[in-house]
């Protein structure tokens, strides 16, 4: 007795291109069903779990989450394949897809884009994660992704200075690269990757590393070709054993004249607003103080020209000692900024951290939450993530606002930025 034959279903596969790639975790915590994981060599996606839902995708700052193939599902890539690869595979011819799969017949086009058109109308991505996945309205277009690994620029070491007390446990430098007469346009909030010298263990180049912009568009110092970056020394890995960070010791390392081979700029999302009469409400830790130094630093700069918009911070670090730029913070005019500093680690006092700072000036904050012309920024360690989020729910419910209403307007009018790592 002859039994049917079942369907042979194809798949359409997301790929993270390793040439693009510049590890940098995003992609994996932004995806809400853990379908993303990944090696010493490459981060990939697991094709059994992901659903297509591109939650992933705006976050990424380079692009490389955004790769597709159509397959067999019996035939989709595995994950030791996956992480073996240093580029990705070609598309298989999608006639040769559809004969396998009994489907001659069909339109090859509608074969590759039927899987994730089904996904998208299932699934809103704005609902999966935490902050925007676009930028403010009247951000200034960004250019991203002019210098790759094949073609990377040369940047000239122009500065480096040390941020942070000698005697503090971190190190901390402000590091400034002038890229002489190659073109490098970026903006407040966007990022660069920096590839170290030398070879892994195993004799591949070290991946990119990335490092948030720590100066406006027009430059560390105004009007040259330069930007500056914020940069800790990493003398111990997440477990707390020693282990020098081969990017961040060799940055603190360099000295005036040295070189630096540098792609990017990445990002397109976490951008200021450009509307003079919008706030920035900015909240970090750590080396997370560098996109908000530069959106920052632009505001004062623009500040003659007529930006009216309220500036209101809230910095955290352990002690006074290894917080990044805290002499120039506290000389920057309180008519300027309102800036709210946390220690969590000052002896004789209690632990402090950046929502309690937030919950002292509630409402402060609820106002500014109440004006439409506010945009949330947040940038440190992951680990702070819940806690802000907590802490602006509770401001917003305790000044009679619907968090959850006011959450989903933020991210869908690009208002709600997060950055963490």
């Amino acid at each position: 007795m002859n039994m049917p034959v079942p369907p042979i279903e194809v798949l359409e596969q997301h790929l993270i291109d390793p040439e693009i790639c510049i590890r940098c975790n995003t992609c994996e915590e932004t995806c809400p069903i853990d379908a993303i994981t990944h090696d010493e060599n490459n981060y990939v996606v697991k094709a059994d779990v992901c659903n297509g839902c591109r939650a992933c995708v705006s976050p990424c700052p380079t692009g490389a989450i955004d790769n597709w193939r159509t397959v067999l599902k019996l035939e989709a890539y595995s994950i030791d394949e996956q992480f073996r690869w240093d580029e990705l595979p070609a598309q298989k011819p999608i006639g040769d897809i559809a004969a396998a799969a009994g489907t001659l017949e069909t339109d090859a086009a509608a074969v590759l884009d039927a899987p994730r058109a089904a996904v998208e109308l299932e699934t809103d991505p704005q609902s999966l994660v935490r902050g925007a996945q676009v930028p403010p309205w009247s951000a200034a277009k960004p250019y991203v992704n002019l210098y790759a690994h094949k073609a990377p620029v040369t940047a000239t070491v122009v500065g480096n200075y040390g941020l942070t007390d000698e005697a503090s446990d971190n190190d901390v430098h402000h590091i400034v690269l002038d890229f002489g007469a190659m073109p490098f346009p970026v903006l407040e909030g966007q990022s660069i990757g920096i590839l170290a010298p030398g070879t892994t263990a195993d004799g591949k180049p070290h991946h990119a590393r990335q490092y948030s912009i720590a100066s406006p568009r027009n430059g560390e110092r105004p009007g040259y070709n330069n930007l500056s970056l914020t940069v800790k020394r990493v003398t111990r890995d997440h477990d707390g054993n020693l282990a020098e960070g081969v990017c961040s010791n060799y940055l603190c390392d360099l000295k005036k004249g040295d070189t630096v081979t540098v792609i990017g700029p990445f990002g397109s999302t976490f951008l200021m607003p450009n509307h003079p009469n919008s706030h920035l409400l900015m909240i970090c830790t750590g080396t997370g103080s560098a996109p908000m130094r530069a959106m920052t630093e632009y505001r004062r700069r623009r500040r003659l020209e007529g930006a009216t918009g309220k500036l209101m911070l809230f910095f955290g670090a352990r002690t006074k000692e290894e917080l990044p730029y805290f002499g120039p913070l506290t000389k920057l005019p309180k008519d300027f900024i309102d800036t709210n500093l946390a220690f969590s680690r000052t002896p004789g006092q209690p632990k402090r951290y950046v929502q309690d700072a937030m919950r002292e000036r509630a409402a402060d904050v609820a106002r500014l939450l109440k004006d439409e012309q506010t945009y949330i920024y947040v940038c440190g360690l992951r680990g702070m993530e819940d806690g802000v989020l907590q802490a602006l729910q509770e401001i917003a419910e305790s000044h009679g606002l619907d968090w959850s209403g006011l959450w989903g307007r933020l991210k869908r009018e690009g208002r709600l930025h997060l950055e963490t790592y």
